[in-house]
């Protein structure tokens, strides 16, 4: 089980098409801290560099969504994948 499971998991029981997540709450649903490179865009940015396999990114698009961090760089915006 990797750090981000838990997100997965979290993502694939919700129905709504798009929401919003702070750090605080992703950091409730793994039971762990975010590292500080989760303040970069590019680090949630799961069309970015697809050849590059990052955990966080695989757990959001595993759980149905792609993750974009917001402006305020302390919050994530999931949108649910087309299927």
């Amino acid at each position: 089980m990797n750090d981000y499971d838990a997100l997965r998991d979290y993502l694939k029981k919700q129905s709504l098409p798009e929401f919003v997540l702070s750090f605080a709450e992703i950091e409730e649903i793994i039971a762990g801290e975010l590292p500080r490179a989760a303040q970069r865009a590019s680090w949630w940015d799961s069309l970015r560099s697809p050849q590059e396999k990052m955990p966080q990114r695989e757990a959001c698009l595993a759980g149905g969504y792609v993750a974009t961090r917001l402006p305020d760089g302390k919050s994530v915006r999931f949108r649910r994948l087309k299927k």
